[in-house]
């Protein structure tokens, strides 16, 4: 039997579930405001995804910006706060060992702002409308292509 090549293949479905279930546990906890921070009332955080390590021991939990606050404020908070959280995870969630928490900026979200800006700019979009009105079958006929991808010309 053939060694499981773990850089290629992703994480398994342990991590997956387990790293949804410390996110739900975690949402739960901010939402209720189980935390009792007095530097995170009033903020509202949101958990785009939690990314475990596969030996379930460490875990790095992805945030989302606030619309109204800065990363910059709540990353510290909440790192400081992370053995709390990491306590409340192992109370919820039935695991050997509860996983140390690693809290990050989450910069999907940044790169897909990025790219509607992109596509939204002017010059793009009559790029994009100018390629969309040629179609695959005028170009076809202009280089003497047929539907089989064969030349006119017999192959000689």
């Amino acid at each position: 039997m053939a060694k499981r090549d773990a850089a290629r293949e992703g994480p398994s479905q342990r991590q997956l579930r387990v790293g949804e279930e410390i996110r739900r546990v975690l949402a739960r906890v901010f939402e209720r405001g189980e935390l009792h921070e007095p530097a995170l009332a009033g903020v509202r955080i949101t958990l785009s995804e939690v990314s475990v390590s596969p030996d379930l021991r460490n875990a790095t939990v992805w945030v989302i910006p606030p619309i109204d606050g800065d990363i910059a404020d709540v990353l510290p908070v909440l790192t400081r706060v992370s053995g709390r959280l990491s306590g409340q995870v192992a109370r919820e969630v039935r695991m050997k060992f509860a996983p140390r928490l690693a809290f990050k900026r989450d910069t999907a979200f940044d790169a897909s702002g990025r790219m509607q800006a992109i596509l939204n700019d002017p010059v793009i979009r009559q790029d994009v409308a100018s390629a969309g009105a040629e179609t695959p079958e005028t170009d076809r006929r202009e280089t003497g292509a047929s539907e089989t991808g064969e030349t006119g010309d017999n192959g000689a």
